[in-house]
């Protein structure tokens, strides 16, 4: 990590590399919330009696996505300097 840091700083290069892990960090959970709604609504429009309980695991799905990126977001603050 600190020839990372070292390359940066010779080339003048300023910023914080935390944000740039954040913003990798989202890939993956922007991604899961993607499938998770596209296959729910594909499943609901296959079984529209199924509904509520499609929906349900569908938002249970988001909220722990989504616990991803908010973990991802706290990792620069613990690990930082």
């Amino acid at each position: 990590m600190s020839a990372v840091v070292d390359l940066a700083a010779s080339t003048g290069v300023t910023g914080s590399l935390g944000a740039v892990a954040y913003g990798l960090a989202a890939i993956g959970p922007g991604v899961g919330i993607g499938l998770i709604f596209g296959h729910g609504v594909e499943a609901m429009a296959r079984q529209p009696e199924l509904r509520g309980m499609i929906q349900t695991n569908m938002y249970i799905g988001f909220a722990l996505t989504e616990a991803l990126a908010l973990l991802g977001i706290v990792m620069p603050f613990v690990f930082g300097k």
